[in-house]
C-alpha cells in the first residue's frame, strides 16, 4: 500500500484537484483499478516501492495523437529526474512501437521536465480546471514526432 504511505500531498491534491481529506484504503484500491483498466497506464516504481503513474490516453487514431499525463505522489521525490526519465520511456513507446505523431500533455508542474523531453509550450487554457474552489489554467504543451526523432538523434 504504497500510495496509501504517501498520502495526500497538498501540491499534489491541487494539481489533481484533490480534496485535501485523509486518503482512504477504499480510495487507494480505486486507483489501483482505475489504472489498471487503463489501455496504456503504469504504475511508476523506485526501489521496487510504487510512488506515482503515467499513461498514455485520449487517443485519436485518424490524427494519431494522445495526451499524457504523470504523477508522482510521493513529494520526496519530486525534482529528481523520475519524471523525465519517465516520460522519455513513454514518448520513446509512443512514437517508436505506437507510431503517434502527436502527444500533448497539460500539466503545469512538470513543464521543465517536459521541456527536457522536447514538449514545446502551444497556449494557455485558461481557467479550465476548478480546484479548490478556484479557476486554474493549464499550459498546453505538445511534441511531434519529428521533434521527438531530432531530440533522439542526439
Amino acid at each position: 500500500m504504497d500510495r496509501l504511505a504517501c498520502g495526500r500531498d497538498p501540491e499534489f491534491a491541487r494539481m489533481v484537484g484533490d480534496e485535501l481529506v485523509a486518503l482512504t484504503v477504499e480510495e487507494v484500491d480505486r486507483w489501483y483499478d482505475w489504472l489498471l483498466a487503463r489501455t496504456l497506464g503504469w504504475v511508476i516504481e523506485v526501489d521496487g516501492h510504487a510512488v506515482g503513474d503515467a499513461r498514455l490516453d485520449h487517443f485519436n487514431l485518424q490524427d494519431r495523437r494522445a495526451r499524457y499525463a504523470i504523477g508522482i505522489f510521493d513529494s520526496e521525490l519530486w525534482g529528481k529526474g523520475i519524471g523525465t526519465e519517465v516520460t522519455r520511456l513513454v514518448l520513446g513507446y509512443a512514437f517508436d512501437e505506437l507510431e503517434l505523431h502527436r502527444v500533448e500533455e497539460y500539466n503545469r508542474r512538470a513543464i521543465a521536465s517536459y521541456g527536457k523531453c522536447g514538449f514545446v509550450r502551444e497556449g494557455i487554457e485558461r481557467e479550465s480546471a476548478f480546484i479548490n474552489r478556484e479557476w486554474h489554467s493549464d499550459v498546453i504543451m505538445g511534441i511531434l514526432e519529428a521533434e521527438y526523432r531530432a531530440m533522439s538523434k542526439d
